[in-house]
C-alpha cells in the first residue's frame, strides 16, 4: 500500500504547476492533499479512478484538505465532531476494516504566537480524537502537522526557538502524542538523516540551499511499525513550498 501527502499551498495554483504529472506518477493508493484553499466546485480536479474527499473551510481562500482514495472507505468523516474545530477544514477521516486514515492539517501558532493558545487547544483534541480511533484499530496518520520536532528536523534550530513551529509548547505535544502510541514513521526508519526537510520558506532561495524544516509527516499506530517498508521524501517536485512525503506499508485494507 503507497500513500502521499502533499500540501499543495493552494491546489489551483499547484495544478499549473505539475499537479496533474505528479499525481499520475505517483500511482499512490491514497493521495492526501492540505491547504486545499479551495471551495466545492471551484475547480475540476480529475482523478480518473478514484474517490474523491474534501473538507474546506467556511473562510474562502484558507485551509482545506482532501483525499483521492483507490478504494472506497467503509465511511467518511469531515472534522472532529467539535464545533470549535470543525470550520476550517483541517481533518478528513476515511475509515477501512483494517485500519483508519486521517489527514490533517493543524493550525499554525502564527506571527508573535498570536494563535498558540488555540494550537494547544486543537493539538490535546486532536490527539484524544486519535487515541480513540486507535482503540477500534490502527491509525495511519498524514498531514503538515506545522512542527519541527527535533533539532535535526530544521536547518537552523538555534534561530528559530520560539518561533512559529519550534516552540517548546508544540514540540511538547508532538512527543505527547508520540508517547500515546504513534510513530514518526520517517525518522523511524531514518533516526539520524539531517538535511531531511518537507517545507522551505520563499525567502532569500531558502529551497536551492536546502534551508529548510520538516513539518509534514506520516504516523501510524505502534503496533503498525511491522508493516513499514519505506518512508520517503520527494523533494524533487516542486509546485509549492512544501514537497510531497510518501509510506509503503504491508497492510491489507
Amino acid at each position: 500500500m503507497k500513500l502521499i501527502s502533499w500540501n499543495v499551498n493552494g491546489l489551483r495554483a499547484c495544478m499549473g504547476k505539475g499537479w496533474a504529472e505528479f499525481f499520475a506518477q505517483a500511482d499512490a493508493d491514497f493521495f492526501c492533499v492540505q491547504e486545499t484553499k479551495m471551495q466545492s466546485g471551484q475547480a475540476e480536479v480529475s482523478a480518473p479512478g478514484y474517490f474523491q474527499y474534501w473538507n474546506s473551510a467556511e473562510k474562502k481562500g484558507y485551509s482545506g484538505t482532501a483525499v483521492f482514495a483507490k478504494k472506497e472507505p467503509i465511511g467518511a468523516a469531515c472534522g472532529m465532531g467539535l464545533a470549535r474545530h470543525d470550520s476550517e477544514g483541517r481533518v478528513i477521516t476515511l475509515e477501512y476494516g483494517g485500519f483508519y486514515l486521517v489527514n490533517v492539517y493543524t493550525p499554525n501558532a502564527q506571527d508573535e504566537l498570536r494563535r498558540l493558545d488555540y494550537r494547544m487547544d486543537w493539538e490535546d483534541s486532536f490527539r484524544a480524537y486519535l487515541i480513540e480511533l486507535d482503540k477500534a484499530k490502527p491509525v495511519i496518520v498524514c498531514g503538515d502537522m506545522n512542527v519541527a520536532h527535533k533539532e535535526i528536523d530544521l536547518k537552523n534550530p538555534d534561530a528559530n526557538r520560539r518561533n512559529p513551529g519550534f516552540t517548546d509548547e508544540e514540540r511538547g505535544r508532538f512527543t505527547m502524542l508520540l508517547e500515546a502510541g504513534f510513530i514518526d514513521t520517517f525518522r523511524y526508519l531514518h533516526p539520524d538523516r539531517e538535511g531531511a526537510y518537507t517545507w522551505w520558506s520563499y525567502r532569500s532561495r531558502a529551497r536551492d540551499k536546502n534551508v529548510g524544516w520538516r513539518i509534514d509527516y506520516f504516523l501510524t499506530s505502534e503496533r503498525l511499525k511491522d508493516r513499514i517498508r519505506s518512508a520517503f521524501i520527494r523533494d524533487d517536485i516542486y509546485g509549492s513550498d512544501h514537497c510531497p512525503v510518501g509510506l509503503e506499508l504491508e497492510l491489507d485494507y
